[in-house]
């Protein structure tokens, strides 16, 4: 066995072999980082400064794997010299469970085996640990498949963000007619008669909170938004936050803070990772754990829904409440109106629905590939048809109705949010805001 791995060390290879394939792994590199480097111009020029710093989040992000890469490559073999006694691997929290005690691995995980890459070999380390009567804490293998978890996650989890963030945004500018027509129709009545149908939500619904909040749960799926509610809360908007500009384009302005929330849920913050941690532990056979979390999602998703439609009919409420006291009636921002005052829960909320998802379906497809279609992890065939029918929901719901609702409802806090100015004009102020303090220390 030495004699072999010695015959497949590096120093024993052709050099035109390794020549070829470290030829090729930095062409795809370098080809990769030209890529991005390119887009990142295309988008400086185009004035993106927001989707340019959502890409440079995702280099972050690509940093953060390498980093992950190189200490579970580095500590590789470390890991695997740790033992432990057999007791703890055999019989405590296992996510498939041995059915005699006579099978290998092999016959337990037959494609993997099959399709592992050996990039040491593991006997040395299991020779070790037998020696004490005990086994590794970590396989090389295990190791290795962690290592392609892990990666396969960062990117599903990107794309999938993409996808919502595009089809959210195609939604969303479907609005932009009703901006037009508004700034057409500024000095007729056309306003009013969209304030007097906005009005229309809070009848019925004043004394009666639980058909308040029934009436929101159903509405979001039959005209989340319509465009009583857009003139409206724009109207408020303005007014609140741009009393001399009644022109102001606010849906140019939704359109950007989309794109400055993307630069931040594009990234996978320290909870959500915490949360993988979680579900590794907890993915424990009979548990039928990856089954219950996948209406994780949909029941949150239904959650910020409702309560986003809840906001515009507590806002229509109040310009009810102002006509009868005879007061300019008038939508009134504020942060009352949201969970412990703090609208940007809602966006947390959304960002842990997006990664939770985005992990459903990188666990999928990391298990199938790895493991195969029939492997123990995968559980019933019924409870995987009814883990892709959720994903599916939750895309939809995410990106059609959720993600807009989020992106108009949540401008009616107390303050407005970064893309209140133009790209242009806020790299200006950034730019001059910190100008006097660079030229102080120096």
């Amino acid at each position: 066995m030495a004699a072999e791995e010695e015959s497949n060390s590096l120093q024993y290879t052709p050099t035109w072999v390794v020549a070829v394939v470290c030829f090729f792994f930095v062409l795809i590199s370098l080809v990769a980082e030209r890529a991005l480097h390119h887009l990142g111009k295309i988008l400086k020029h185009k004035q993106q400064d927001a989707l340019f710093e959502a890409l440079q989040k995702l280099k972050e992000e690509l940093m953060l794997l390498g980093f992950i890469s190189l200490l579970l490559t580095v500590f590789q073999g470390l890991v695997s010299e740790m033992c432990i006694p057999t007791y703890y691997v055999s019989t405590v929290l296992l996510p498939c469970k041995k059915h005699s005690e006579g099978k290998t691995p092999e016959m337990h995980f037959p494609r993997a085996i099959n399709h592992r890459r050996r990039l040491f070999s593991t006997e040395a380390a299991s020779d070790h640990c037998s020696r004490e009567g005990k086994v590794p804490l970590l396989s090389l293998e295990a190791l290795h498949q962690l290592h392609i978890f892990i990666f396969v996650l960062a990117v599903v989890h990107v794309i999938y963000c993409l996808i919502t963030m595009v089809l959210g945004g195609a939604r969303i500018r479907q609005w932009k007619q009703w901006e037009n027509e508004i700034q057409g129709h500024l000095n007729d009545r056309h306003v009013d008669e969209h304030h007097t149908s906005f009005v229309q939500h809070a009848k019925g619904w004043r004394k009666t909170a639980i058909l308040s909040w029934t009436m929101s749960f159903f509405k979001q799926f039959h005209g989340s938004v319509t465009k009583s509610d857009y003139t409206a809360l724009r109207e408020g908007f303005i007014r609140e936050h741009c009393p001399s500009n009644p022109r102001y384009n606010f849906h140019d302005y939704i359109m950007r803070t989309l794109q400055v929330d993307f630069k931040k849920v594009v990234g996978i913050s320290w909870y959500l990772w915490l949360f993988v941690v979680m579900f590794l532990l907890l993915n424990v056979k009979g548990w039928n754990t990856y089954f219950w979390l996948s209406f994780l999602p949909v029941v949150l998703l239904l959650i910020v829904g409702t309560k986003l439609e809840h906001v515009i009919i507590r806002l229509a409420q109040e310009m009810s409440e102002m006509k009868e006291r005879g007061e300019t009636a008038q939508v009134k921002p504020s942060d009352e109106h949201f969970w412990f005052k703090n609208p940007r829960i809602v966006f947390f909320l959304i960002h842990f629905i997006l990664f939770q998802n985005a992990f459903e379906l990188a666990f999928f497809f990391w298990i199938l590939c790895t493991y195969g279609f029939h492997s123990c992890i995968m559980e019933k065939l019924g409870y995987i048809i009814t883990r892709l029918i959720m994903g599916v929901i939750v895309q939809v719901l995410c990106s059609y109705i959720t993600l807009p609702l989020y992106v108009l409802v949540t401008q009616m806090g107390s303050c407005f949010k970064e893309g209140i100015f133009k790209e242009h004009i806020h790299s200006s102020l950034t730019t001059w805001r910190s100008g006097p303090r660079d030229q102080g220390s120096g």
